[in-house]
């Protein structure tokens, strides 16, 4: 089976199993890391907002929409993982 985090030590017989398995774990890295980004980003910009300069607001703000983008990027190479993987629900 395939792992979520690391390359697995044991692959599904599939052609290109090992470059799905990459595109899985980088996916699913992306995915965490834009979480964890935007979460910090959204507590600077609006939760925390008079303990911070206006310039770091100001990236809190642009981190969110580039974060934002980068979370559907790495949903999207996880899901062309797992369609290479056979599974046709994401």
């Amino acid at each position: 089976m395939y792992a979520q985090f690391h390359i697995a030590k044991h692959l599904p017989k599939v052609k290109h199993a090992l470059s799905f398995q990459k595109c899985l774990v980088l996916g699913n890295t992306m995915m965490l890391i834009s979480i964890i980004v935007i979460m910090l980003s959204i507590n600077v910009t609006f939760v925390f907002d008079n303990d911070f300069a206006i310039w770091i607001q100001i990236l809190a703000h642009i981190a969110t929409i580039v974060f934002a983008g980068a979370l559907k990027l790495g949903y999207v190479f996880r899901c062309i993982a797992l369609h290479g993987f056979g599974n046709k629900n994401f």
